[in-house]
């Protein structure tokens, strides 16, 4: 039989009642001939749940009985989306990640997959079973311990399920209708995309869209696993939702397919740092081993050089959240004599912007026409990375949405390609 792979996130799953809807729509994939695999969140608020219950009874917890009880979220989805199916006479079955067995390191709170053998659910498929309601996020460690892969690990699961199984599509239910060229609560122009490549999605989980998680398109993007986003609480036909795919699927693309931000953003500047081979690789080392994710980088030369040898500026971005680790690092490798400046400085009101698409390989100008639309309405650059599919720059945090807004217009994303 063709088979199917269906996630449904926290959201689409909160309530018994919206369980129900989950799994009319599993239903009406049997009855078109599919076996399917579900697999499932924690309902809505649950995981948050959980994890304040481990933290408050011990603060500096044992990891490993961290995942027991976080884990727990999924497998209650997974036995109640069972029931409910086979309340409407779909034979289904529930599987929690040791039964399958879904293998996977023994990184606990962020494990990542290993193998996920087919033989015992394939065999269940043999026996009759129509589903396979897979609890998602989590597996087990060759040691036998519970193990999780971290937020946004169900949509991991999933793909990953799709590639093992070789399914047909993957499709993920959320609670909106597919990926937009930008939020649609801030620009009422955001048009729903049918079709978008795993790259342009990439570089869009990445930069902050919020839709699908990152680890699951590049698992995506790898195995060739059609994913499809629709919304749970709409009818939906095989052409809902957008599809995730090669590029090659993809008949003709604009050069700009969507707008991102992330508005936790801050610039950190190191003044007057030694210029000499190696200081790069002494600033950013300790910044990861500081669990600093550092985005963008740009190096120039300083105005502050005082004649005691050629000095140079470094700037950096990273969230907001990671600024007090960045500048603990900074001082630390000072004091260790690794790195001299004249000063540290912080700004944390800043927000990123990204423009992306595959069409800028073949479409000159996007960088021009970006530019000119921030300098129309007034707003000022302060970095500026670019790769071969995105343009990136940071700038004030209170002309975010207005920046969003006047992108969306100059590249004229409400119109179709």
């Amino acid at each position: 039989m063709p088979l199917l792979v269906m996630k449904f996130g926290g959201t689409s799953v909160a309530d018994l009642e919206r369980i129900k809807n989950a799994a009319g729509k599993v239903k009406r994939e049997v009855e078109r001939g599919y076996d399917v695999i579900v697999i499932v969140s924690a309902m809505s608020g649950k995981t948050n749940e959980l994890v304040g219950w481990v933290e408050q009874t011990s603060p500096l917890y044992d990891a490993r009985e961290y995942d027991a009880v976080v884990a727990s979220g999924e497998n209650v989805t997974a036995g109640l989306m069972a029931l409910t199916l086979q309340e409407m006479d779909v034979p289904a079955r529930s599987w929690q990640g040791w039964q399958v067995p879904i293998q996977t390191t023994s990184a606990h709170a962020s494990a990542r997959f290993i193998d996920i053998p087919r033989t015992n659910i394939d065999a269940k498929f043999a026996e009759g079973m129509k589903v396979a309601v897979v609890a998602g996020f989590q597996g087990v460690s060759h040691e036998g311990r519970i193990t999780t892969l971290g937020r946004g690990g169900s949509d991991t699961t999933a793909v990953a399920f799709a590639a093992a199984f070789a399914a047909d599509r993957c499709d993920i239910y959320t609670d909106v209708d597919g990926v937009y060229t930008t939020d649609p609560r801030l620009c009422d122009k955001a048009r729903k995309l049918d079709r978008i490549a795993f790259e342009e999605m990439l570089e869009l989980a990445s930069l902050g869209a919020k839709v699908l998680q990152t680890r699951s398109v590049e698992l995506a993007m790898r195995y060739k696993v059609k994913l499809r986003v629709l919304s749970s609480f709409e009818d939906t036909d095989e052409n809902s939702g957008t599809l995730v795919c090669d590029e090659e699927d993809i008949m003709e693309s604009k050069a700009v397919s969507g707008v991102a931000y992330s508005r936790d953003e801050a610039k950190m500047t190191l003044v007057s740092v030694e210029d000499r081979p190696g200081i790069a690789a002494a600033i950013f080392g300790p910044l990861a081993d500081a669990g600093v994710n550092v985005d963008m980088i740009v190096q120039n030369i300083s105005e502050a050089n005082t004649g005691g040898g050629p000095v140079t500026d470094m700037t950096f971005s990273c969230p907001t959240n990671q600024v007090a680790r960045a500048r603990k690092a900074m001082e630390d490798a000072t004091a260790a004599g690794t790195i001299r400046y004249a000063q540290l400085v912080v700004d944390t009101d800043v927000a990123k912007l990204s423009v992306v698409g595959i069409g800028m390989r073949s479409h000159a100008g996007v960088a021009a026409t970006m530019f000119k639309a921030l300098a129309a309405e007034g707003i000022n650059i302060k970095v500026i990375t670019t790769s071969e599919i995105k343009i990136s720059v940071l700038i004030d945090r209170k002309y975010m949405e207005l920046a969003v807004q006047a992108l969306h217009d100059a590249f004229e994303l409400d119109k179709a390609a």
